[in-house]
């Protein structure tokens, strides 16, 4: 996707974690672990409510902000997931989905830490800082509830 402004880069960051549930959901059909597909279906349904939240920010946030170019986006990597879903959520074990994941999520709260100081204007400072607490929180407790996950 080519992202311009701020409206653009949330439009992405909701397009990528509803892409993400998608891709845990189908490998939580497939996985033949049990624990890797309760994790898997654990992790589409916290991916389908991140995909949620970040679409609330977007409905909230003033035109004026949406509309702000976001500078020195480009420069940026892309962030990293696996872009189709034919198999790669299937074959990985328990550790190897949680590391793809939270590498996932560290890659967007990255992002976000380097757009927070290109803001243009206070508002959209404000959101990216708003966007980049929520996610540090949600990736949070999706580290702690994964951890339980695993003590069991």
């Amino acid at each position: 996707m080519d992202v311009k402004t701020f409206g653009e880069l949330i439009d992405w960051t909701r397009d990528l974690h509803a892409h993400l549930a998608r891709c845990l959901s189908h490998g939580a059909t497939h996985n033949e672990e049990e624990r890797a597909r309760a994790l898997l279906g654990y992790l589409a349904a916290h991916e389908s409510e991140m995909e949620r939240i970040v679409n609330e920010f977007e409905r909230q946030a003033a035109t004026k902000v949406l509309d702000t170019w976001v500078y020195d986006y480009q420069s940026h990597n892309p962030i990293k997931t696996h872009r189709t879903c034919d198999e790669p959520y299937a074959k990985l074990d328990f550790n190897g989905i949680c590391r793809e994941v939270f590498d996932f999520h560290d890659q967007i709260i990255y992002l976000y830490q380097t757009l927070v100081g290109k803001a243009a204007i206070p508002e959209a400072k404000e959101l990216m800082e708003s966007l980049l607490t929520m996610e540090q929180n949600e990736f949070q407790r999706l580290v702690r509830q994964v951890g339980r996950m695993d003590d069991l």
